[in-house]
């Protein structure tokens, strides 16, 4: 839950495109669209409501907010593409799943319309992924220690068979990397892992004659990435992650 503190910091943050007192009661058309979705946005922290919630109805924000019915509408369209509000037509709007889905829709964009800056944001995308598999050691150190997985096992085997074959396996990789992250009960952490896999794997048909030399390689660091972790080695789970990382880092120039 939000802190009393962080939440009015967020409110005076946006408190300049809040709605205004004037003659007319409405907000300067300029700012109107920006001051609508913070004031949107400031409502649902105000009155902590979460994914699925109810928002009030258009009318009731227009009085509210004393902006018209297409400012509000608008407002809403913008945050139901950023995923902050979700309409559903003849039941009204809702809070939405603030999902970073649309943080990838961004990245890969950027990649389409420039090469060598997709070039740049993969390396950006490759370093953050290793960074998150690196900060996670202890954790799933601490708690895959003693277990067995047989799922994830399973996932490994079809990757290194997959990769001996010379095909590529993204299906079981997001899904290797998303059992491992679901240890640690945080459903933020779920959703980066899953979104910088995406972007991720949006690079990957431009890259396949590339990358494939160290398929099996990359596939058999999962499965010493599984293995230490099992282990409990944190330690060895480390050099499994820079062992699954490396062909990549190599090809990108990571340090």
């Amino acid at each position: 839950m939000m802190t009393d503190n962080l939440m009015q910091a967020f409110l005076e943050s946006t408190s300049k495109n809040l709605p205004k007192s004037s003659d007319s009661g409405r907000i300067a058309s300029v700012h109107r669209s920006k001051a609508t979705m913070d004031a949107v946005k400031a409502y649902i922290l105000d009155h902590q409501l979460k994914p699925g919630d109810p928002l009030p109805t258009e009318i009731q924000l227009c009085e509210d907010l004393g902006v018209s019915r297409s400012s509000v509408r608008e407002a809403i369209r913008k945050l139901e593409a950023l995923d902050i509000v979700r309409v559903q037509q003849g039941r009204g709007s809702f809070v939405g799943e603030m999902s970073l889905q649309p943080m990838v829709e961004t990245l890969v964009l950027r990649y389409a319309l420039d090469h060598f800056e997709g070039s740049e944001s993969l390396r950006h995308v490759v370093a953050i992924r290793r960074y998150i598999d690196l900060g996670m050691s202890d954790s799933l150190a601490r708690e895959l220690k003693g277990t067995s997985n047989p799922e994830l096992e399973e996932l490994v085997e079809v990757m290194i068979k997959k990769a001996e074959a010379g095909q590529t396996y993204l299906e079981e990789d997001i899904a290797f990397h998303n059992g491992l992250s679901s240890y640690l009960d945080n459903s933020l952490l779920n959703q980066l892992v899953a979104a910088m896999w995406m972007v991720h794997q949006s690079f990957i048909p431009d890259m396949e004659e590339t990358i494939k030399p160290d398929l099996v390689r990359t596939a058999k660091a999962h499965a010493l990435m599984l293995e230490t972790a099992q282990a409990g080695d944190a330690d060895a789970y480390r050099a499994a992650v820079y062992a699954h990382y490396e062909p990549l880092a190599d090809i990108l120039k990571l340090g």
